[in-house]
């Protein structure tokens, strides 16, 4: 069963993905780009630490072959931060023993971003309309888990012409345009700095790992940076 269920559908929000492809990639190269995708995330408000590593064969209708849970970072009281998961490196050879090339390699890591809580005012009143109430929040910063998979080149009929060699779930892409949030300086300034962050971490992955081509795409074809701009506009 998957640690993180896929997302099919939506009803405001799209997904975005982040796809990477090598000249000629072999299969026996696949584990250290992956290690290096993974080891370019806490430079870029991402975790250190890998949460989860899943093994799928043949497809994604296939139940998984491998499947391994470290865990989150933890506060314990008093005594600061403990650090539970496993380093990158660690995590893709546990994963890639089994290296075949018809299995794809996912890898779940925390990504921090800023997301707009809404809270619950009450019902509407001829005084606070349903607009009002769902834009009464806070901002905060958190962590999201996003998958990092790695694809044999014969997984799923060859996905990876489409998807990537490697391939990065961003999740939906509401904190990159919160639609249901105040965009006032603050909020702004939060959506700019998610943004900006989505744009260098793109960037840090491509070099890190000496992809030759990326793609930022979206689940339903959307373009983020016309939603973007859309949304700006209707700010203003």
């Amino acid at each position: 069963m998957a640690l993180w269920p896929r997302l099919q559908s939506r009803e405001m929000a799209d997904t975005l993905y982040l796809s990477l492809w090598y000249p000629n990639l072999r299969l026996e190269a696949l584990p250290d780009k992956l290690t290096a995708v993974l080891g370019a995330f806490a430079a870029h408000g991402g975790e250190s630490r890998v949460y989860a590593a899943t093994v799928w064969p043949v497809s994604w209708s296939e139940a998984p072959v491998f499947q391994q849970v470290w865990g989150r970072r933890i506060t314990v009281g008093g005594e600061g931060e403990t650090q539970i998961g496993a380093e990158p490196a660690a995590a893709v050879e546990s994963a890639t023993e089994l290296l075949h090339e018809d299995y794809a390699y996912e890898f779940q890591i925390g990504w921090n971003l800023w997301e707009f809580e809404t809270e619950d005012a009450g019902p509407s009143t001829p005084l606070r309309s349903a607009q009002d109430d769902k834009q009464i929040g806070r901002w905060v910063r958190g962590p999201r888990l996003v998958r990092v998979t790695g694809y044999g080149p014969l997984f799923d009929e060859g996905a990876y012409e489409q998807d990537g060699h490697i391939r990065i779930d961003l999740g939906t892409d509401g904190p990159f345009l919160e639609e249901d949030a105040p965009l006032d300086q603050v909020g702004a300034r939060h959506v700019e700095e998610n943004v900006r962050q989505l744009v260098e971490l793109a960037g840090a992955v491509e070099k890190a790992s000496g992809a030759t081509a990326r793609l930022l795409w979206s689940e339903l074809g959307e373009s983020l940076a016309q939603r973007l701009a859309a949304r700006l506009g209707v700010s203003n």
